[in-house]
C-alpha cells in the first residue's frame, strides 16, 4: 500500500468518513447492524489551480473543503442512521455551514474581544492581554465539548472519532487492516481536527501580539482578517506533526491538542473498529477505482 498521502477521517452519526485526496467513503452501521457505503470521486482544486497547493494557501482550501465534506458527510449518515431518505439541499447546507461559522465567529471571537474590551484598561501588556483572550477561548471551547459530551449520541460520535484514528494508525504501522490490529494503537493522532483547532488558537495568541489593543470592533475585525493566515499556518504545522521525524517547537505546538483529544475520543467497540475499517479500505489507492456515488 502506498504512504504517500496523508489519510484521514471524521466521525460521523453511527459511522465514519474517510478522505484521500482523490476518494471518500463513507460507512455507516444501520439499524438492521448491516453496513451501508457511500463512495465518491474527489477532484482536488490544485489540479485545476495549482496555486491553491502552495504551502499555507492549502491550508485555507483544505479547511473550507473539510467544512463542506463533513456536513455532508454528516447528513448521509444521519439519513442512514435513522432510515430517513431526505439529505441536506446545497442551499440548506450552506445556511447551516454559515449558521455554524456565525456561532463559532460569536463564541471564539466576538466574546473573547468583548471581555478583553473591558479588562485592557487594567493590564498594561499585551501579551498577557492575549494570553488572557488565549484562555478564554481555550476555557469556551473546554466547556462546549464537555457540555455536548455528555449526550448520549455525541458520546458514540466520540466512540467512531476513537475508531477512526485507531484504524489510520494501523494503516501507517503498515500491518495488516483488522479489528485485532487496530485494537493495539491509541485513540489519539496528531492530525486530528482537534488538534488543528487547539494549535489555530495557540498561533492567535502569538499573532495578535503584535497588534496592540485596539477597539472591540477592529479587534473582531483583524481576527477574521487573519484567521486565513492562522488557519493556513495551523495545517502546516498539523502536517509536520504528523509525519515520521517531528521537530522538537512542532511537538510542543501539537501536545496540547493531544490532551485535548482525551476529551473528543473514547475507546470504540470491535463493530465500530469494523465500520472505519470499512470505510478506509473503500478510498485506498486501487479499491474499486472509478466508481461513482452509491
Amino acid at each position: 500500500m502506498s504512504k504517500e498521502v496523508d489519510y484521514g477521517g471524521q466521525a460521523v452519526i453511527e459511522g465514519v468518513m474517510m478522505k484521500g485526496l482523490n476518494r471518500l467513503a463513507i460507512a455507516v452501521r444501520k439499524p438492521d447492524n448491516s453496513i451501508v457505503v457511500k463512495k465518491r470521486n474527489l477532484t482536488p482544486l490544485s489540479e485545476k489551480y495549482k496555486f491553491l497547493g502552495w504551502p499555507f494557501i492549502r491550508g485555507v482550501v483544505a479547511l473550507f473543503s473539510s467544512l463542506i465534506l463533513g456536513m455532508q458527510s454528516l447528513s448521509f449518515a444521519a439519513n442512514q442512521a435513522t432510515e430517513e431518505d431526505e439529505e441536506l439541499t446545497p442551499i440548506e447546507m450552506g445556511l447551516t455551514i454559515l449558521v455554524s461559522l456565525g456561532l463559532a465567529i460569536l463564541l471564539f471571537v466576538a466574546l473573547p474581544a468583548g471581555i478583553i474590551a473591558l479588562i485592557q484598561k487594567y493590564i498594561s501588556y499585551n501579551l498577557v492581554l492575549n494570553l488572557i483572550e488565549g484562555l478564554i477561548k481555550v476555557s469556551a471551547f473546554l466547556l462546549y465539548i464537555i457540555a455536548i459530551s455528555r449526550l448520549d449520541d455525541i458520546k458514540r460520535v466520540f466512540m467512531y472519532h476513537g475508531a477512526e484514528h485507531k484504524v489510520i494508525h494501523n494503516y501507517e504501522s503498515g500491518k495488516d487492516l483488522s479489528v485485532e490490529n487496530a485494537r493495539e494503537f491509541t485513540t489519539l493522532h496528531a492530525r486530528c481536527g482537534t488538534n488543528f483547532l487547539f494549535i489555530v488558537i495557540i498561533l492567535s495568541i502569538l499573532f495578535f501580539s503584535f497588534f496592540g489593543r485596539p477597539p472591540v470592533l477592529y479587534r473582531i475585525l483583524y481576527h477574521l482578517m487573519l484567521l486565513p493566515v492562522i488557519a493556513g499556518t495551523s495545517y502546516e504545522v498539523i502536517k509536520l506533526a504528523g509525519g515520521k521525524e517531528v521537530n522538537p517547537i512542532i511537538k510542543v505546538l501539537a501536545t496540547p491538542g493531544l490532551w485535548l483529544q482525551k476529551l473528543t475520543t473514547s475507546e470504540p467497540d470491535d463493530d465500530m473498529l469494523e465500520v472505519a475499517i470499512t470505510a478506509l479500505e473503500n478510498v485506498l489507492p486501487g479499491e474499486e477505482r472509478g466508481e461513482q456515488d452509491v
